[in-house]
């Protein structure tokens, strides 16, 4: 979708923008993304994500049942069609959206990321004409900070067959406070104050950021301790999706029994910063069944200080014995 020139809000001496109207945003169309990858790109993340030779589905590509984790979907609008590094502060700030000052990539963080598995990719994209369509769910300013929703599906123009949808909130810190909508606050899934049914536990390595750069994300916060000092952190960061998706791979292994097949929804929001070492205590409840699905709340807390690395966590697993996704 084409964005009218008018409708591109102009900073000012002050460094604030004239012309902003975060309502003008709701129902944009970004430009599709095209992506691919193959079947190293697909052992590149299982590795990164902490997922054990054991389940040599996920980690050797001659095994009979070889699969793609089913959040593999959720970096390649980071990824794209490259093989090679690329400058990820550039390519994360060039759109512009209407009504919306672009956001500063060095203020602006993941808030929630969802995906739903709508069909299994397949173990690499040859063959297939891979793109992702986004659109821009509504602009919120809440504090003094710009909250922007969106939507995305992956999905083969040729046939039009969606494998993913996926959801994304991305939070600016101190770049709102131009009088746009508040917009509406999300339920809070609050986790039992029972028993886990399952734990999962992964000691992050010091090398995790670096690794899962590789993967596409590859923000400088990420690899530079001085960068990430002057975003006032400690040093470099682990990527919240790094994170999610390890909390993913550790529902999947200790409820689903490790098959691909039964995963069907994951979703969870940013809480706090994770730093490679760092211990992650994914913990589990099973909060109902319905006919072939379970329903599952779950937190992720940095075993040791016990702060909440992911809240909010739900996900929604197959029960066994539904259809296969082994490719």
């Amino acid at each position: 979708m084409a964005v009218n020139p008018s409708d591109i809000p102009v900073q000012n001496s002050s460094g604030r923008y004239d012309n902003v109207d975060f309502k003008k945003a709701t129902g944009f169309e970004y430009p599709p993304i095209k992506c691919s990858y193959n079947r190293r790109d697909v052992l590149i993340f299982a590795n990164a994500i902490g997922i054990p030779s054991e389940e040599l589905h996920f980690m050797y590509e001659l095994d009979p049942h070889f699969s793609v984790f089913p959040t593999f979907a959720s970096n390649l609008a980071f990824k794209q069609t490259d093989h090679d590094v690329f400058d990820f502060i550039q390519r994360t700030t060039t759109t512009p959206v209407p009504g919306v000052p672009p956001a500063d990539p060095q203020r602006s963080v993941d808030g929630e990321r969802g995906i739903e598995i709508v069909r299994p990719l397949p173990t690499s994209s040859e063959g297939l004409d891979l793109e992702i369509r986004g659109k821009v769910l509504g602009v919120y300013d809440r504090g003094g900070n710009m909250i922007l929703e969106a939507e995305q599906s992956l999905l083969d123009v040729k046939t039009n067959t969606v494998y993913t949808k996926m959801s994304s909130t991305a939070f600016c810190v101190g770049q709102g406070g131009y009088g746009g909508p508040r917009g509406q606050s999300k339920p809070v899934i609050k986790v039992p104050e029972t028993k886990p049914d399952a734990v999962h536990l992964y000691n992050t390595l010091p090398e995790q950021a670096a690794l899962y750069r590789l993967c596409g994300d590859y923000n400088p916060l990420h690899a530079d301790g001085e960068f990430g000092k002057r975003a006032g952190f400690k040093g470099k960061i682990l990527q919240g999706l790094c994170t999610w998706n390890i909390a993913a791979h550790g529902i999947l292994q200790k409820l689903g029994g490790s098959d691909p097949s039964r995963f069907k929804s994951f979703t969870a929001r940013f809480k706090s910063v994770v730093y490679p070492g760092d211990i992650l205590e994914t913990r589990m409840w099973k909060t109902s069944t319905h006919t072939d699905l379970e329903h599952i709340n779950f937190e992720t807390i940095v075993k040791g200080d016990g702060r909440v690395a992911l809240s909010n966590g739900y996900a929604i697993l197959r029960r066994p014995g539904g259809h296969s996704s082994k490719i």
